[in-house]
């Protein structure tokens, strides 16, 4: 073979891989631009949705638990009030008189809750019931003009515990003592609402802040005082051995006080067991 023959078979080889490399070159370049890419955003938009859902549950849940604290906390007010106000109730009986037969108890405040002070039924008046010795437990009322009487007051006729009444220098022992002063709410002869009460209880010390509140009550009918009245017994005794006042005027403090009156009448024993009594 020529050498001249040798050089054309190589250059024609050459040229024929040099082609074949291009044609496959330019089908797979081909193919790949022809693939069609597509995105899936399937899981990104369930992630965004399932993201929100989880924002507005922990926003109610937020919610929820802040109801529930605030509902806890006004719990622990009521029951620390009751605490308070059952531990008050055990030291006055405990209170021995000392020749001062008013005084004042926790700087004359009458511990008295948001709700308790509460407008938004109007005025109203309650008297508990009576204990298993018939002796009267308390009364309580938001007192406003629209629960004063207009009708005259009849006779007293009821006979609370311990009533053994009888004649001094100064006129009668015992009164029949309201719980809340008949001029208030009209209530007379309500078992739940009378005591056996010394005169000197009744008249000056128990008439004295009644009149305070009155005042204030007459001055508008848009006056409102909550009010309580509670007599403290010692043990199974029939007769009291005083009672605590409370009163707080709504949205002032023109009426404001928180009281203890011992049942007592000076030159006088009583027997607080059965009200018997003599002269000291």
């Amino acid at each position: 073979m020529s050498k001249k023959f040798r050089l054309t078979l190589y250059i024609l080889t050459g040229l024929t891989l040099l082609l074949g490399g291009c044609g496959s070159q330019q089908a797979s370049h081909s193919t790949a631009s022809s693939t069609k890419i597509v995105r899936d955003n399937g899981p990104e938009k369930k992630a965004i949705k399932l993201e929100k859902a989880n924002v507005a549950e922990k926003k109610r849940l937020d919610r929820e638990q802040t109801r529930l604290n605030q509902q806890q906390t006004a719990l622990k007010k009521e029951a620390h009030h009751k605490k308070a106000k059952k531990s008050a109730k055990t030291n006055l009986s405990t209170l021995s008189y000392n020749g001062q037969q008013e005084i004042t108890i926790d700087g004359n405040n009458p511990h008295f809750s948001h709700h308790q002070l509460s407008t938004a039924k109007g005025a109203w008046q309650t008297y508990h019931n009576l204990d298993s010795l018939n002796r009267v437990t308390g009364a309580a009322a938001l007192l406003n003009q629209s629960l004063m009487p207009k009708s005259k007051r009849e006779a007293l006729t009821v006979d609370p515990t311990g009533w053994h009444n009888k004649r001094t220098a100064h006129g009668w022992l015992y009164n029949r003592s309201h719980l809340i002063g008949y001029q208030f709410t009209g209530q007379n002869n309500n078992m739940k609402n009378l005591m056996t009460g010394t005169r000197t209880l009744n008249n000056p010390s128990m008439l004295h802040n009644e009149m305070d509140v009155a005042t204030y009550l007459k001055a508008s009918r848009k006056n409102y005082v909550r009010y309580t009245v509670t007599p403290i017994f010692k043990g199974n005794e029939l007769v009291a051995r005083g009672v605590q006042m409370r009163a707080q005027s709504i949205g002032s403090n023109a009426v404001r006080f928180n009281v203890y009156i011992f049942n007592i009448e000076p030159g006088y024993h009583i027997d607080y067991a059965t009200g018997y009594s003599r002269a000291s």
